[in-house]
């Protein structure tokens, strides 16, 4: 057994682990113990005497790094949801160690002999398509380690994955570090009219716990365009909000990340090279289901110039009636106001009936139990990284345990902004685990007592992210490597994006909408109001959207040849180039905090949202023509997709669900894109 408590076996269900067991300092010493098991491992598979098979190589492989796999699944989730300064050093002290320790083992010769002998007779080895799926990656991410490059090659590709490894974890850092020291602080509450109660309540709360004895203090969400300035009334409040956020982490400071980005573009551009790429792009699209880089700029050019269009005539609606003063910092309070007129109904109380809990347990939960018939009890005394943290074990339609799942949905100082998903352990049948699943949230956390209320937007968001959960919690694959959402970047959003019809289904949506004080169910004129606003998004969300995944491609079409050393000015061309300059919309993320592709897993695959749209929305007409929320629907869609995970082609099995190509006139009608 480990001695060290992080790597030790948890006493808790399905190994939810024992987080009062480790602190800190445990963290270090686990890794170390866990890589040096793990090369023991592999040693041993690449020294075998007995012909490689893949049971005793690919195999084998698969079985490894289990301690490994514990450690970094506990602890970076924790760096993500609840860091402080002691395990940021950590993983600044980690990253180019792990890294290091990942190229020993691609870069093994004695092991990659036994792969590629391997995968040159694989035809012959009568493998299943998950298996041989499985001999394809390792031989395909040897290669793309450096496997078949010269010993110079090698040391300078490891050169360039462990700078790579240090320079995005500390980009990451500096971001969350300048969200926090922008917040703004408000003397007067009258500057705030347009928040809610509960917000407002929650932003004196917030200066309090910075230190302020006075004031109101505005937290920046992670994207650009936060969503208080759609509320707030006083204009000077919403340009302080702005441009805090817009200017994030590119003054000269600490958290300035420019420099930064720029060495990462020219370092995963030198990589790109070495391996026999044009650039970036072409480097991580050839692991995508987006058969080129060419073919995802071509998409992304024919979307925004239909935006543009849309986006003027929005504009054109808004001076009629405003005037032409309007800034950045204005247009979506205008654009809410707007949409508040044309709507037969007002939609100012629909927050009133989007109450968390209810929304999770009656709207959320009751979607995947019709569709999936998945069934959650929440689970007293266990232990979680944080007092906010709730967790629940997952049930199937036989009364099966498959799987533990955990909601932490409160924003704090310790969190980095935004939402997403994250496992704890895979599922895996070879190894016999059930997955632990985990969505993050950054949602308003309400005063003792109070209820917690939704917006749109959150709301949204909430039914987003158990979509991965559920493609986590359904996955039925033998190998842990394939298991859940470890699917191209490019298709794992379209699961998620799937689950979000299910937010405002008439069904779901009498199911959980009840007013959070009377219990009134939600008026009917008010529910067809709110799926009236949804239907289209606005052409400033595509815009947004379609603006930062363009500047993603730009910044990883960069080769070596190229000279760039102002972000600024590089983005401003990159926007106009493209067609994408907007003066008063900026891209979702400026580059300076773009931290899904310089400081997470999206770089050059950005465009993975719209993409995976296109499955979606084709999908939601499948589930729709078929009669919604059904549970023999549910059960197919889990057959073919959410179950898989990597163990087949992704588009084959979307092509099996719908009988056919996808096609993109669906995701033009939702975008408000098709010509008038």
């Amino acid at each position: 057994m480990p001695s060290n408590p992080v790597l030790a076996r948890s006493p808790h269900l399905h190994g939810l682990p024992d987080f009062p067991s480790f602190t800190d300092d445990d963290f270090v010493p686990a890794f170390e113990e866990a890589m040096a098991e793990h090369l023991r491992e592999v040693e041993k598979i690449a020294g075998a005497r007995a012909e490689p098979t893949f049971a005793n190589t690919i195999e084998a492989l698969e079985r490894s790094g289990q301690a490994l796999a514990r450690a970094a699944g506990i602890f970076f989730n924790l760096t993500g949801a609840d860091t402080n300064p002691k395990r940021n050093a950590i993983a600044t002290k980690l990253a180019p160690k792990l890294t290091a320790h990942g190229n020993a083992i691609a870069l093994h010769a004695g092991l990659f002999a036994r792969i590629d002998t391997l995968f040159q007779t694989r035809e012959g080895l009568g493998l299943d398509e998950p298996s041989l799926r499985l001999l394809e990656r390792r031989h395909r991410d040897a290669i793309r380690a450096g496997a078949g490059l010269d010993a110079d090659g090698q040391a300078r590709m490891r050169q360039i994955s462990e700078r790579l490894a240090t320079l995005t974890t500390e980009f990451g850092q500096r971001i969350l570090n300048d969200s926090n020291d922008s917040a703004v602080l408000v003397d007067d509450v009258g500057k705030l009219a347009g928040l809610s109660d509960g917000q407002i309540a929650a932003a004196r709360r917030a200066a309090q716990d910075a230190g302020h004895d006075t004031g109101y203090l505005l937290t920046l969400e992670l994207p650009s365009s936060q969503s208080a300035l759609a509320v707030l009334e006083d204009r000077d409040t919403r340009i302080r909000l702005y441009e805090a956020s817009v200017n994030r982490c590119s003054r000269d400071n600490n958290n300035d990340t420019r420099a930064l980005i720029l060495d990462i573009v020219r370092l995963r551009a030198e990589r790109a090279r070495l391996l026999g790429y044009r650039d970036h792009a072409e480097y991580v699209i050839a692991e995508e289901t987006a058969p080129s880089p060419e073919a995802v700029e071509e998409l992304l050019r024919d979307l925004i110039a239909s935006a543009m269009r849309a986006g003027g005539r929005e504009l054109t609606t808004i001076t009629e009636t405003v005037g032409t003063d309007i800034g950045p910092a204005d247009l979506t309070y205008w654009l809410a106001r707007q949409e508040e007129q044309r709507a037969a109904v007002s939609l100012s109380g629909l927050s009133d009936y989007l109450e968390l809990d209810s929304a999770l347990a009656n709207g959320v939960f009751y979607a995947a139990g019709r569709l999936y018939g998945l069934r959650f009890v929440e689970l007293d005394n266990v232990p979680t990284y944080h007092p906010d943290v709730r967790v629940w074990q997952v049930f199937d339609r036989t009364n099966t345990s498959i799987g533990l799942f955990l909601g932490d949905f409160f924003a704090r100082p310790s969190k980095r902004g935004g939402a997403w998903m994250n496992n704890f352990i895979d599922q895996s049948l070879l190894l016999e685990s059930r997955p632990v699943i985990v969505n993050v949230l950054n949602l308003t956390k309400p005063d003792e007592g109070e209820k917690c209320l939704l917006t749109m937007d959150q709301l949204t968001t909430l039914f987003h992210e158990f979509g991965h959960a559920l493609h986590g919690l359904l996955s039925a694959v033998r190998y842990p490597s394939q298991s859940g959402t470890s699917v191209p970047r490019d298709f794992v959003e379209f699961p998620s994006q799937v689950n979000e019809m299910w937010a405002l289904h008439p069904e779901v949506l009498r199911q959980y909408a009840k007013h959070h004080e009377t219990g009134q169910p939600i008026p009917d004129d008010l529910a067809e109001a709110a799926r009236a606003s949804a239907d289209v998004e606005s052409a400033h969300g595509t815009i947004e959207y379609l603006a930062a995944a363009i500047l993603d491609m730009a910044w990883h079409r960069v080769t070596v040849e190229d000279d760039i050393d102002d972000v600024e000015a590089f983005e401003k061309a990159a926007l106009a180039n493209a067609g994408a300059a907007a003066d008063l919309i900026p891209p979702r993320y400026r580059s300076a905090y773009f931290n899904h592709i310089f400081g997470g897993g999206y770089s050059a695959g950005y465009y993975s949202y719209i993409w995976s749209e296109v499955l979606d929305a084709e999908t939601e007409q499948w589930f729709l023509s078929g009669g919604g929320l059904s549970s023999d629907l549910g059960a197919r869609f889990a057959e073919t997709t959410l179950s898989r995970g990597d163990s087949v082609d992704p588009i084959a099995a979307h092509q099996e669900l719908l009988g056919r190509p996808a096609e993109i006139e669906p995701l033009l009608r939702r975008r408000g894109l098709l010509p008038a």
